[in-house]
């Protein structure tokens, strides 16, 4: 699995992304939290549910079923915390995406035994062909080792710089446009 940090990064890349007004912080803040909660199936280790079983690490939590899921509830409750006569469908999509962007980050990894993206229907779990982040190891002792550095110096090329240089090109995107309709 990739780390909560960059699982968190690319989920709040996305929601500065799709909703860029600065109004929007904490549909950001969700989109982190939504981008690194599939993880919570790792708590299955300590209750001895098999790793590749449907409950188990990589399995439905990471699937886009979950995704959808998580995506619904988070909509929900923020139209409920935020009213407002429009339809939360910007919200909606940015919580869909940051919550499905973590299989895709787990499915770019170097261990494991894959993502169960199409959970329950299909307990196939996939990679992609190219898997250039180093896996992380699970538990916060072990993070804070040599191996996890290693993992946080490979997600900073794999996944930080990707976000940062996104986050560059839409600046300069808004700037140019605004230049235009000036």
């Amino acid at each position: 699995m990739a780390s909560a940090f960059a699982h968190a990064a690319l989920g709040a890349t996305l929601g500065k992304i799709l909703l860029p007004n600065h109004r929007h912080w904490p549909s950001w803040v969700a989109a982190a939290c939504c981008a690194a909660l599939p993880d919570v199936d790792a708590l299955g280790y300590k209750l001895g549910v098999p790793y590749d079983s449907l409950w188990g690490h990589r399995g439905l939590t990471h699937s886009l079923l979950a995704a959808a899921v998580v995506a619904v509830v988070g909509a929900v409750l923020g139209q409920l915390a935020t009213p407002s006569r429009r339809p939360p469908a910007g919200r909606l999509a940015l919580l869909f995406l940051a919550t499905a962007s973590h299989g895709v980050l787990d499915a770019m990894t170097t261990g494991g035994l894959g993502v169960a993206f199409f959970s329950p229907w299909d307990l196939e779990r996939y990679f992609f062909g190219i898997r250039p982040i180093k896996v992380s190891p699970i538990g916060i002792k072990a993070f804070f080792s040599g191996r996890g550095l290693r993992v946080l110096a490979s997600e900073a090329i794999w996944v930080g710089l990707p976000c940062l240089a996104t986050l560059m090109l839409r600046k300069a995107l808004d700037k140019t446009a605004s230049r235009s309709l000036s």
